[in-house]
This record gives structure tokens, sequence and C-alpha cells, in this order.
């Protein structure tokens, strides 16, 4: 009891801290998300030092072009995957299978990727794998979600997907949404929409409180959008002021960043280091 107790209100400062812009301690990462294309296949970085030892590929085969091995696909730039099977802050993969870049697309074709996916999880790979993540994202307008049952069903464990609320039909709502279609061995990445300011950080820990209680507190993890919108277009990295209350309001949550190699350099590990991220609590 005196432990729940104190974690709690460990929660309830960060959120309360980050809500009035004060200095907060960043809390330990559990991994960071790695989006791969022809000009990102070569990740590098030390989020190790965050405390992150898990890491999330967001596919291996995107647009019918593959980034491993013996998939009679048309190959792009091929990651070095041995080198990245023994980086620390890779120790753990959750190794993506097959996507499109354009949701409406892979939404569209989804039957297809996974019989494609279902096909790549079984060819072998220096990566440690201890999870499968087949990277069609849902949201409550896609109405014909429902249908994924029956594909999710034909795909290894642990298996995750990922959503996020564009509707802001609020947490509830998406959590029983899935609960009606979603097989209940299958896990959850909410993405937190902080990074193109769809909502505030303690908006999106209410959502995977709310998704945790629903469906069960090992099914959900955190996708903590490290970037922020460009003047002019595009996206850039966040800055240590923007990111370090978000995190902290995320503070007891398994959190992954999004996306390591684009948005979260060095230097801003030195910053989030420095801020107290990868300390253990």
């Amino acid at each position: 009891m005196i432990r729940f107790l104190a974690r709690s209100v460990a929660m309830l400062c960060a959120v309360l801290a980050a809500l009035l812009g004060c200095a907060v301690q960043v809390p330990p990462i559990e991994g960071t998300v790695w989006q791969i294309d022809n000009e990102t296949f070569v990740p590098k970085g030390d989020w190790d030092r965050l405390g992150a030892k898990r890491l999330l590929v967001q596919w291996t085969v995107v647009d019918g072009i593959a980034f491993r091995e013996d998939t009679g696909l048309p190959s792009g730039n091929m990651p070095d995957w041995k080198r990245i099977a023994a980086e620390p802050w890779a120790r753990e993969v959750i190794l993506g299978l097959a996507g499109r870049f354009d949701e409406k697309s892979a939404r569209a074709e989804i039957a297809q990727l996974a019989e494609l996916s279902a096909r790549l999880a079984k060819l072998p790979t220096p990566l440690n794998v201890v999870g499968y993540y087949f990277p069609v994202e849902i949201d409550p307008t896609w109405t014909e979600a429902p249908q994924l049952t029956a594909l999710l069903n034909r795909l290894p464990r642990p298996l995750w997907i990922s959503v996020y609320d564009s509707a802001n039909v609020g947490p509830q709502e998406l959590a029983d949404g899935l609960t009606k279609w979603l097989p209940p061995d299958v896990g959850v990445f909410f993405q937190d929409g902080v990074g193109v300011h769809a909502r505030e950080a303690w908006v999106a820990r209410h959502y995977v409180t709310v998704l945790e209680r629903t469906l069960g507190k090992g099914r959900v993890r955190v996708i903590a959008e490290a970037f922020r919108p460009k003047e002019g277009g595009g996206f850039r990295p966040a800055t240590i002021g923007e990111l370090r209350p978000q995190l902290a309001t995320y503070a007891g949550l398994p959190i992954y960043l999004f996306e390591g190699p684009r948005y979260v350099p060095s230097s801003l590990v030195d910053e989030l280091v420095k801020a107290g991220a990868g300390q253990p609590r």
C-alpha cells in the first residue's frame, strides 16, 4: 500500500509540475521507435543512457520495399542488423512487419499486408525479437477496423498495434471500441498526439490510464512524440523545454520515444540525462 501511494503521489506531482511549468525529473525511458526508410537506415544514438533497452522497429517492409534479407521483394538500403543487434538500446526488439507509408493505402490493403507480415515473421534475424508490431495504425474513424480481428489472429505473438484518437472521441469510447474487436492478447501503443499539438500530455496520460483499466495494464505502452511542427512545414526535434514536462507527466508508464534516429540526437540525450532520465526509481 505504501509503495502504491508513493507511486501515485509521484505521478500526481509530475502532472502538476508539467502543468505549472516547473522543473521536474525526467523518468526512465523504456524504448525508442525507429521508422526505417532509404534515408534513415543507419540508426545511431545513445538512448540507452535514458534507460532505453528496447527498440520498436516500425516496419521491415514498406510500400513493397524490403529492409531485410531473403524476402523475395525489392530491397532498399539495407540496415546492418548485426550491428543493431549488439547496440545496448536494442537488447530487445519489437519487430515491425509489413506496412505502407500512406495510411489510407495501408488500410485498403490490410489483408495483403497481414499475409506478407506472417511470412516476414518466419524469417531468421540476428535481433533478439521479443514481440512483433503490425504497422497499420488504428483510430476511431476507421469503421472497418473490426475486420482486423481475423487477420491479427494469424500473426505471431507477442503482437502489438498502435492507436490514436484523431476524432477526439475520448479515452473511454476509444477503449470500449477496441474491446469489441481487438484480440485480448494483442497489446497497444498509444500515440500521445503531443508532438502534433493534438492534446496536452496530461490528457494523453488520462487516455493511457483508461486504456490500462479497460484492456489491462500489461497491454498498454505510450509513444511520446519527440518532435514539434517546424515553421514552413515538416517537423523538428522537440526542445528540452518542450520534451521534459511531457515525459515527466508519464512518470511510471512504459515510455517509447518517437522517433529516436530523427528527433532524439545525442545533444538532447545529454540534456535529458541532466534532467534525471535514466536514473532508477
